[in-house]
């Protein structure tokens, strides 16, 4: 039995084993499986888009910084699943022309609600972390508010 990654890209795009498809027909033909089958898995699921921002504030982010800030990111959809846009701001904080500490900053977007936090230390990495420990806090706690 062959497993493929199934990523929704929009309202008609899938990406399935590196393949842009259009349609349950092609998406079928890709994964050689019955369009019946396809369109019960689909039924049964919703689908939701979360679009993640990451900009940097005067300097070129590293490919693996990106990459390792994505990973991370993506795992939030474990703690809400009406997630629709997550922000990332990445700063350098400058004292005296002398570079300080690495800024990251996380704005999470939940229909009805906004998740910010700010977080600094002596790497993006650390920062990033931190502050994505104390967002997924904040979800958790709206959330289990909201089932009381």
């Amino acid at each position: 039995m062959k497993f493929y990654f199934v990523k929704y890209v929009s309202n008609v795009n899938f990406i399935i084993a590196n393949k842009t498809c259009k349609s349950l027909q092609k998406i079928a033909y890709v994964l050689s499986v019955p369009k019946q089958v396809l369109l019960h898995y689909f039924s049964q699921i919703k689908i939701r888009s979360m679009n993640v921002n990451i900009q940097t504030v005067h300097f070129d982010a590293d490919s693996k910084l990106v990459s390792y800030i994505e990973k991370k990111i993506s795992k939030l959809t474990q703690f809400h699943d009406r997630i629709t846009k997550v922000d990332v701001y990445l700063k350098l904080d400058n004292v005296v022309h002398t570079i300080k500490d690495k800024i990251a900053e996380i704005k999470v977007h939940i229909p009805r609600y906004e998740f910010f936090v700010k977080q600094s230390s002596k790497s993006f990495e650390e920062s990033f972390d931190v502050a994505l420990d104390s967002v997924i806090t904040q979800i958790k706690r709206k959330k289990d508010k909201q089932a009381a």
